[in-house]
C-alpha cells in the first residue's frame, strides 16, 4: 500500500487567534514536503495535532487510507508517526542512550533491561550519524547542535513512517546539516512520508520535491520544488515583494567611541580573548559550531567565570560575575536558545516584557502595574509583536514574535551595548527583515550591537566589522568592505 498521510480541513483555534483554517492538502510517501510560511502561518500547530500533542476544533487527517485521531504523542509513535520539534524534547540528566530509547528501552524475557545492548545500537546510530560523542554521554554535556542531532537519532531509531522535521538545521553546521540531508535521502528512498519546515529556502531547493505554502492560518498553494523560484515562494509566503532586504537597510554611519572593550578573557571556554566594540556599530562574531561565540557572549554576560581578563564598559573596569552585574552596567543578552534561557514560557507577554525593569516599576516594593502594562503595550506596538493581547501567554506565540518579546524587553530597560546570539534561529524571511532593520534602528540609537550568525550572509550583510573565532580564540578580523565567505570560512578554519 502506498505510504501518505492527507489533511482535510483541519481547523484549529486558541483565545483570540485562529491557528489553522480549513488546511487541506496531501504528502505522499517518497517525497519531501516542505511546509513554508511565515512564524505564526500554523506550521507547527499542524505538526502537533499530527502528533497527538492538540487535538484539532474540526477536520481529519487519514494515514494510508486510515482516518486517525492521535489523543497523546506516544499514541503518534506507536503508529509510526515522529515529529522533531524546534523545541527539543529530552532529558539532560539521562545518557544519549536513555533518550534514544526513552518509550522502549529493550528487555530480556525476565524483563531486565538490556543495556549493553542499547547502547550497541546507539552506537551504531551515533557511527551512521558520524558525531563525535558515546552512547554514555549525559545530553546536558552536549553542544545544542548535538542536542539537536540526538532528537533527530530518536526519531530515526523508532523506523517510523511518517516523519516531521520543524527547522531541524537551525542549530547545525554544515557538516552535520550534510550528514542530515542524506539521511532524509536515505528516508525519502525507503518510501516515508517526510514533512520538512524551514526558512532557509536554499535548503527547500536542494532536499524538497513539493512546497505547501501557508499564511495566517490557511493554505496558500502548494508547487513542486523543480517549478518554484525563490522570488515567487517569498511573495507567497508574506503577500508582498520584500526586495533586497540588505540593500533597503537604513544603516549608521556615525560610529562613536569605545563603549565595551575585553582584554585577554579567558577561562575554561575561550581563551585571550580581546576585542573592542563601539557605540552605534553593528560587531559581527562568526566561526564554526565550537568556535567558543556564544561562550564569550556569557563571559561578557557574566554566567561563565572568568579566570583571567578584564570588562571595560565606557573605559571602566567592571567586574561582571553575575547576569545582574552585567545589566546594572547596561549589558543585555539575547542568548541563542530563547526557549530555555530567554523567556519564562508559561508567563504572560507582560510579565517577560517587563521582567527586567521591575525595580525601576516599583515603589516601596510596589510593582506599579498601570507603569508596566503601558510599557509592555508600547513594546508590542513598537516591535509588531503579534499577540491579542500582553496577557497572552509567550508559549503560544510564534518563534519570530518571542524573540521580539526578548528584544522589547532589553529595549526597555537602560542599555549600552545589546548582544544578539542567532536572534533570526527559526525565523521566516519576513521577520528577518522586520528584524535586521530593528538591529540597524538599534546602532542609529547610539546602541552598540553584537551579532552572532551561522548564516554567514546576514553577518556579511549587517555588520560593520566581523570577528572570526576558532578554537576558543580570535583568528581574525575584517571590516564590511573586505569581508566575504570565503576570508571567513579560511580564517575559521585555517590550521
Amino acid at each position: 500500500m502506498e505510504n501518505y498521510v492527507e489533511f482535510k480541513d483541519i481547523c484549529k483555534s486558541f483565545v483570540g487567534v485562529k491557528a489553522l483554517q480549513n488546511i487541506s492538502f496531501r504528502a505522499n510517501g517518497g517525497e519531501v514536503c516542505a511546509l513554508l510560511g511565515e512564524n505564526g502561518a500554523g506550521k507547527s500547530t499542524l505538526l502537533k495535532i499530527l502528533s497527538g500533542a492538540q487535538p484539532a476544533d474540526s477536520g481529519v487527517y487519514i494515514i494510508n487510507g486510515d482516518e486517525m485521531k492521535f489523543n497523546s504523542p506516544v499514541e503518534a509513535i506507536r503508529s509510526g508517526v515522529s515529529i522533531i520539534y524546534q523545541e527539543r524534547q529530552l532529558v539532560k540528566e539521562l545518557s544519549v542512550t536513555e533518550n534514544i530509547f526513552m518509550e522502549d528501552l529493550p528487555s530480556n524475557r525476565l524483563g531486565f533491561v538490556e543495556r549493553k545492548k542499547a547502547a550497541c545500537e546507539t552506537r551504531k546510530i551515533i557511527d551512521l550519524f558520524k558525531l563525535p560523542f558515546s552512547p554514555g554521554t549525559k545530553v546536558k554535556e552536549l553542544s545544542v547542535a548535538h542536542q539537536q542531532m540526538v532528537e533527530i537519532m530518536k526519531a530515526y531509531r523508532r523506523n517510523s513512517r511518517i516523519i516531521a522535521f520543524d527547522e531541524p538545521t537551525a542549530s547545525l553546521s554544515d557538516n552535520e546539516i550534510g550528514v542530515l540531508f542524506e539521511l532524509i535521502e536515505k528516508l525519502r528512498q525507503e518510501g516515508k512520508v517526510i514533512l520538512y519546515v524551514s526558512h532557509r529556502l536554499k535548503e527547500l531547493f536542494q532536499i524538497t520535491d513539493k512546497i505547501v505554502i501557508m499564511k495566517d492560518g490557511c493554505f496558500v498553494s502548494d508547487l513542486k520544488t523543480k517549478d518554484a523560484t525563490e522570488p515567487e515562494l517569498i511573495r507567497l509566503m508574506v503577500g508582498r515583494k520584500i526586495g533586497d532586504i540588505y540593500n533597503n537597510l537604513d544603516r549608521n554611519d556615525n560610529i562613536g567611541d569605545v563603549v565595551l572593550e575585553t582584554k585577554d578573557m579567558t577561562n575554561d571556554y575561550i581563551k585571550n580573548v580581546s576585542f573592542k566594540l563601539h557605540r552605534g556599530e553593528v560587531l559581527g562574531f562568526a566561526g564554526l559550531v565550537g568556535a567558543g561565540r556564544s561562550e564569550t557572549m556569557r563571559a561578557i554576560f557574566g554566567e561563565d567565570k572568568l579566570t583571567s581578563g578584564e570588562i571595560c564598559v565606557d573605559g571602566k573596569q567592571r567586574h561582571i560575575r553575575s547576569p545582574k552585574d552585567a545589566i546594572n552596567a547596561g549589558i543585555g543578552l539575547c542568548p541563542e536558545d530563547r526557549k530555555e534561557q530567554g523567556l519564562v514560557l508559561g508567563r504572560s507577554v507582560q510579565d517577560n516584557i517587563s521582567i527586567t525593569v521591575l525595580r525601576q516599576l516599583s515603589k516601596a516594593g510596589v510593582i506599579d502595574r498601570k507603569a508596566e502594562r503601558k510599557m509592555s503595550e508600547n513594546a508590542v506596538a513598537k516591535y509588531q509583536i503579534k499577540t491579542p493581547t500582553v496577557d497572552k501567554v509567550v508559549m503560544e506565540l510564534s518563534g519570530g514574535n518571542q524573540q521580539k518579546v526578548i528584544l522589547g524587553r532589553w529595549l526597555s530597560a537602560d542599555l549600552k551595548i545589546l548582544i544578539l546570539d542567532e536572534p533570526t534561529k527559526g525565523i521566516d524571511v519576513g521577520a528577518k527583515a522586520e528584524i535586521y532593520k530593528m538591529v540597524c534602528s538599534l546602532a542609529k540609537s547610539g546602541l552598540g550591537i553584537i551579532f552572532i550568525s551561522s548564516e554567514l550572509p546576514e553577518v556579511l550583510n549587517i555588520c560593520d566589522r566581523v570577528i572570526i573565532m576558532k578554537d576558543g580564540g580570535i583568528a581574525g578580523e575584517l571590516t564590511r568592505n573586505d569581508v566575504s565567505e570565503e576570508k571567513v570560512l579560511a580564517l575559521a578554519m585555517h590550521e
